[in-house]
């Protein structure tokens, strides 16, 4: 058995607009947070278009299920349509400062993320093929996300 690797292929700079508080449901605080804009570097190069959020779910515990949806568009004009659905979970000492809403340092962090791609694109069509992971750390008005290729 060969054993997987990581190889990183891109890094996103994503900026979100302020979270649309739903409210209370029985799963927890439901928020839906608008993506204003993104630029993607590394094997993918270019920027997502104005229309795509994460809709995000806050439970008691702290965890934060999360799920977004977003299309970017290359710097050779092609389009790539991203499902990225991931947690994002707190370490307990830090539960309350980020439940304020406040940036919570990286290493009190779990935050991972499971990014499905899909392209009419021929050049980009190996991204469908493959698995990948996503790592973020979440700033005041982004979110910086690393995605690696599973080998």
């Amino acid at each position: 058995m060969i054993e997987p690797v990581l190889k990183k292929i891109a890094t996103f700079i994503i900026n979100v607009g302020t979270p649309i508080v739903i409210g209370h449901t029985g799963l927890g605080k439901k928020q839906f947070i608008p993506i204003k804009s993104c630029t993607a570097d590394g094997e993918i190069k270019g920027s997502i278009l104005p229309s795509g959020a994460d809709s995000q779910i806050i439970r008691w515990d702290g965890r934060v299920d999360l799920s977004a949806r977003y299309v970017i568009q290359t710097e050779d004009d092609e389009l790539i349509y991203i499902k990225n659905n991931g947690i994002r979970q707190v370490s307990e000492e830090f539960r309350e400062q980020a439940a304020e809403g406040k940036i919570v340092s990286p290493e009190h962090l779990y935050f991972r993320t499971l990014p499905v791609f899909e392209t009419g694109s021929a050049k980009y069509k190996w991204l469908q093929n493959s698995l990948f992971i996503g790592a973020a750390a979440r700033n005041p008005d982004s979110v910086v996300l690393d995605i690696y290729e599973v080998l």
